[in-house]
């Protein structure tokens, strides 16, 4: 605040009301000293009329005088922000400000963590009032904080700004030594600064967009859990029974919902029970997959061979499963041996369950005149990510499987997952080169004539475009 600016606030706007009641004053104090006057000179207790005025007038300036002293000396009683505290004069709140700047700049910021942290609480008057002071004893910035109420007690969920020494054991004694109980902490990152309602509503905008985003986007609700879609007809045909009731099941760690193609989603979190307020987030994101229906982005790419032929790589699902099946028909028996580890007449079976978003993301090859000649899969497999090729044969050899391994370990990456496997025979040479061209760590595994080949994908390059920036850019 400059002197200029405080000089301004600090006068007082000119009222002519004040003037007015002064000039009466004046006129007042006239009449009422002719009037003394008069009395004085004509009558006969003149003088002492004259020494009883000076008394009042002295006893009056005297009260005056302490009166003025008293006010302008008391505390007030309040301030405008409700704190209970004067507001500093002009000079002094500038110095104040000035000194608090220099000490900001002259100070080095201190090294600090993000935690993540959950506790229960009595449902009772102080019981969040207790946790916040002893976070606050040990310099600890709550961020963000959430309430989950239960039939007994509250979960306080809160994000932390700790410094860097405290550790997680002290801060759970002390959540303890406040009231907490069945207290989780974990180390939070940079996406966990994003508030609550804008991550819910892009988890919500990606599921709309498509399908196969609902097992991540419940997967980024809930933390580290494990999804598995259950359908309920089995491959064979038969049904596997497989349900859940409308409204969904919660027991403490595990949770069941409705698939709105049938079967049911089981999620399941060990380490910490969920909440009731989870579990109606979840379940209105699968809500949401149900009034919508299959959909996947209409985003397509158009490649060129190096012989000279066009390609387009794009997403496909069950609506595709014409095309695919007679993909199938035109691929040799050893092809399809190499891709499905089984008998060739099992691989129809197959096809609908891949091509389900429920289960992954399929990508397809297409030909100028429409025919589907690759499909590659990027399957959710619990906590684990699986990928598979399936090539036609007049199209072997030509890059399109590693074009399309590549695009998908780029979706897996996008996906927060940490590393995708290929299982196949080894003598399949062709899977083990596009895995190898990724460029990325590899651990292989033998038993009995099967290779399964895992990709870690930490070294992985991470795409900037999301599903529904593609499809998007698409629509444009």
């Amino acid at each position: 605040m400059t002197d200029v600016t405080s000089a301004k606030s600090a006068r007082r706007p000119h009222h002519w009301r004040r003037d007015l009641i002064e000039l009466a004053a004046l006129f007042t104090a006239v009449v009422v000293a002719d009037t003394i006057a008069k009395t004085v000179v004509r009558g006969a207790e003149g003088p002492y009329m004259l020494v009883f005025s000076a008394i009042a007038l002295i006893a009056t300036a005297g009260f005056h005088t302490w009166w003025e002293r008293r006010h302008s000396h008391a505390p007030p009683t309040g301030d405008p922000g409700g704190s209970g505290h004067a507001p500093l004069p002009t000079a002094t709140r500038t110095e104040t400000d000035h000194t608090q700047t220099d000490r900001a700049q002259t100070d080095e910021p201190a090294e600090t963590s993000l935690w993540r942290m959950r506790t229960t609480v009595r449902d009772t008057p102080g019981s969040l009032a207790s946790l916040c002071t002893a976070l606050a004893r040990h310099g600890v910035d709550i961020l963000t904080l959430q309430t989950h109420p239960l039939a007994e007690g509250t979960v306080d969920e809160f994000l932390l700004r700790a410094p860097a020494a405290l550790q997680a054991n002290q801060l759970t004694r002390e959540i303890a030594a406040a009231g907490g109980s069945s207290t989780w902490i974990e180390r939070a990152d940079a996406h966990d600064l994003v508030d609550t309602p804008t991550r819910l509503l892009g988890l919500a905008t990606r599921t709309a967009l498509d399908a196969a985003e609902l097992p991540l986007a419940l997967r980024q609700l809930l933390g580290r859990c494990t999804i598995h879609s259950l359908p309920a007809v089995s491959l064979s045909g038969r049904p596997t029974g497989e349900t859940a009731p409308v409204e969904g099941v919660l027991e403490e760690t595990v949770m069941r919902l409705r698939d709105p193609n049938g079967g049911a989603i089981t999620i399941e979190r060990p380490y910490l029970p969920f909440t009731p307020t989870e579990f109606a987030r979840a379940r209105a994101l699968v809500e949401l997959d149900a009034r919508l229906g299959p959909r996947v982005p209409r985003s397509h790419d158009v490649l060129t061979l190096p012989e000279g032929n066009e390609i387009t790589v794009r997403r496909v699902d069950q609506s595709d499963l014409a095309a695919a099946r007679a993909m199938h028909d035109r691929c040799s028996e050893r092809t399809l041996g190499l891709r499905y580890h089984g008998p060739v007449g099992d691989a129809d079976r197959y096809l609908n369950h891949l091509l389900s978003p429920r289960f992954g993301r399929t990508l397809a090859v297409q030909t100028t005149s429409g025919r589907l000649v690759a499909l590659g899969h990027l399957l959710w497999d619990g906590d684990e990510t699986e990928v598979a090729l399936l090539v036609e044969d007049d199209w072997q050899r030509r890059g399109i499987g590693s074009e399309l391994l590549g695009r998908l370990v780029a979706m897996a990456v996008e996906a927060g997952c940490e590393s995708v496997y290929a299982v196949t025979q080894s003598s399949n040479t062709g899977m083990v080169a596009a895995m190898r061209a990724l460029n990325l760590p590899l651990d292989y595994q033998i038993e009995e004539g099967t290779l399964v080949i895992t990709a870690r994908l930490g070294a992985a390059p991470t795409r900037s475009r999301l599903p529904y920036e593609e499809y998007q850019r698409a629509e444009r």
